[in-house]
């Protein structure tokens, strides 16, 4: 396949899987090793990707598993699950601008992730609206399938690959980290983002040390937000003032 054909504006679904597939180095590594820990967990290999099909939520599966084999009352594992979700809640309003009226897009935020957000709220509005949706359609979908591949890849022959391969045991757990480090990364572009930024990191680190695992993710990406929002408005109020001081 040519890259002329995968950039053709015929065929945007083939533009987004190629702009996809640097994601993979991040997904499939992580999907094994979720495989491999829920078959550990006493989940069957049949379960493990039915997890990752049907609710296909990272960090999540892993707190589900872990809760459930823990043995957590369900009402406790479901509001944990939703309260480290959460933050899909910011997700829909920063992408809805791009979006267009087609009844297909509620269907496909199933495969809205971290890092398909962080790539479609860049890539959208490069994009014509006729083409917004194959774009993301073929993002989202390769993204979707690799994770269920590498979940089922994980609890069939996780085991034998750890076995075989011990270094990969100690790297699966850092190939997450290593992703959103990626995709963080270039935003730091301006005061306002490393402020932004660097206030969400810090965050979510201090409230890790204090043992408050489950919470750290909403609750820095709150911090975060409102850092950025705050920001925002001072600059915002000096530049009326300033404005106001040339007027006169």
């Amino acid at each position: 396949m040519s890259l002329q054909a995968a950039s053709s504006p015929t065929r945007p679904w083939l533009t987004g899987v190629s702009e996809a597939i640097p994601l993979l180095g991040g997904y499939v590594p992580v999907a094994i090793s979720f495989g491999l820990i829920a078959t550990q967990a006493g989940f069957s290999a049949w379960e493990a990707v039915a997890i990752s099909t049907l609710i296909y939520a990272g960090a999540s599966q892993f707190l589900f598993v872990g809760m459930v084999a823990a043995g957590a009352p369900l009402w406790l594992v479901v509001a944990m699950t939703l309260l480290i979700n959460l933050r899909h809640v910011v997700y829909a309003p920063n992408l809805a601008p791009w979006l267009t009226s087609s009844r297909l897009w509620p269907w496909l935020m199933h495969g809205l992730t971290d890092q398909i957000f962080a790539l479609a709220h860049a890539r959208l509005p490069q994009l014509p609206a006729a083409q917004r949706l194959g774009w993301y359609t073929g993002a989202a979908l390769l993204a979707w399938l690799s994770w269920i591949g590498g979940t089922a890849l994980g609890a069939l022959a996780g085991g034998e690959l750890v076995a075989r391969w011990a270094l990969m045991g100690e790297i699966l757990p850092f190939a997450l980290p290593a992703l959103f480090l990626v995709l963080v990364a270039p935003r730091f572009t301006s005061r306002r983002w490393s402020l932004a930024l660097g206030l969400t990191i810090l965050s979510a680190l201090l409230l890790t040390f204090l043992g408050l695992t489950n919470v750290a993710i909403p609750l820095a990406a709150i911090c975060g937000a409102l850092c950025f929002q705050l920001v925002k408005f001072g600059h915002s109020e000096k530049t009326e003032h300033a404005q106001g001081e040339r007027h006169e």
